[in-house]
């Protein structure tokens, strides 16, 4: 019997469920999609996003001969087998799960087929395309972005589940989603999964009743908690494990833990893990949260970066160690990424905002009687090479959205903004 998760796969764009931004009406990607006319692609976003079956609802949409390969699995010899059968179809469609798992002569065996119009590719991966996919076949590719889903969409997901049970003769009612939602952490197969199981397993705990007593399997957090926990393995059927391993990791370093972080690690390196994805990984840590706290955070998992790289496994393994105890042993601040996350939203609620007169470049005679850098204050003309003078939009005047972090190099910061700033940082 098929998975849950398999069978509620929708077939049309009208079922799908989230990614309104790419194929709601007038979306980009549903334009394109109802032209017939689709250019080879990427789909980068989290595990159970829907990465596959928009590809496969695109070959269906379209009529179009559908080829699937998943990188994990298939090499150069099966992206040439898929190319010569191409060759013989009209405007076949090539999906390669997980693409960011190919290597350099993995990608490249594509590259022909796809400049000359053979396959169209639609590549899916949980990795940033821009690190994973060689810029030859990037540059041949539109990249479009997937969403984790919010609650509205896996609350939609639970609907349809209930109904697919409901038409088989089951009766379900989730009383409580709680755990549900957060089990699943945005990912319609996890989300699937413990609803399957935690049904499969009150179903056949049921005792017979007659016909005309239908029984009712109700699901409670408690409930999804408890089968989850005792089936674990079969719940993580799809290699989610993965997410969650590299989330303690992650987490472990947050949380200054060098044992849980070295565990982690290990973890990961018997697994078999790509060791650049775990040294990437530890340099957007660097920057996310320890950031100006240790500046030498970053230029230690830059050099990681590099080494790994460089050497790969095994020895790679004792550098990944090295910079995962001093990024955990590290200070911690995320205050520049949480400047940037206040600054952005202040954008999202006033729009672009105009560049004030004074800081804009006047490169011509008519720019200056406009007014273009009239006001402007070139701070080298000023003692401490600091003169006060506002450089955020008039909507925005004396806005703050840097607050430095409590810990010793960035009290000295917090000390000399005080200094040039003087309210804004509350001197």
């Amino acid at each position: 019997m098929s998975p849950l998760a398999e069978i509620l796969r929708p077939t049309t764009l009208d079922n799908y469920i989230g990614q309104q931004h790419l194929v709601g009406q007038g979306a980009v990607l549903r334009t394109l999609i109802e032209s017939g006319n689709i250019p080879s692609m990427i789909f980068w976003g989290p595990p159970g996003t829907g990465k596959t079956t928009l590809a496969m609802i695109i070959s269906n949409t379209l009529g179009r001969p559908f080829h699937t390969l998943s990188a994990i699995s298939s090499g150069v010899k099966e992206v040439r087998e898929v190319i010569e059968q191409a060759k013989k179809e009209e405007g076949s469609i090539l999906f390669i799960d997980e693409i960011h798992r190919f290597n350099k002569s993995q990608q490249d065996s594509l590259l022909g087929a796809v400049e000359r119009g053979i396959i169209t590719l639609i590549g899916a991966t949980t990795e940033n395309p821009s690190f994973e996919v060689n810029s030859a076949l990037l540059s041949r590719c539109q990249v479009y972005i997937l969403k984790e889903f919010g609650r509205e969409e896996m609350e939609q997901l639970i609907t349809s589940a209930v109904a697919h049970y409901a038409a088989e003769g089951i009766t379900v009612e989730v009383k409580e989603s709680e755990a549900l939602l957060r089990i699943s952490g945005g990912d319609a197969r996890k989300l699937l999964n413990a609803i399957e199981l935690a049904v499969n397993r009150s179903h056949h705990n049921i005792p017979p009743t007659t016909p005309t007593t239908p029984t009712t399997i109700i699901i409670t957090n408690d409930s999804v908690t408890n089968v989850i926990q005792q089936n674990l393995a079969l719940y993580d059927r799809q290699g989610e494990m993965h997410y969650d391993i590299i989330s303690a990791f992650i987490k472990s370093m947050r949380g200054s833990d060098p044992n849980g972080a070295v565990y982690w690690l290990a973890r990961m390196i018997e697994g078999g893990e790509d060791p650049v994805f775990i040294a990437r990984r530890m340099l957007i840590f660097a920057s996310e949260d320890i950031s100006n706290a240790n500046p030498n955070a970053l230029l230690l998992a830059n050099a990681c970066f590099d080494a790994v790289t460089k050497i790969g496994y095994p020895e790679c393994r004792i550098t990944l160690s090295q910079c995962a105890i001093y990024l955990a042993n590290s200070v911690k601040s995320n205050s520049t990424y949480m400047a940037l996350a206040n600054a952005q939203q202040a954008i999202r609620r006033t729009g672009d905002l105009p560049v004030p007169l004074h800081i804009r470049n006047a490169p011509t005679k008519l720019m200056k009687q406009m007014g273009y850098s009239d006001g402007y204050k070139y701070a080298h003309d000023y003692p401490g090479n600091f003169v006060e003078q506002e450089f955020l939009p008039d909507a925005l005047r004396g806005s703050k959205f840097y607050e430095p972090g409590d810990n010793a190099r960035e009290n000295e910061t917090r000390k000399l903004l005080q200094w040039r700033w003087k309210e804004k940082y509350g001197y």
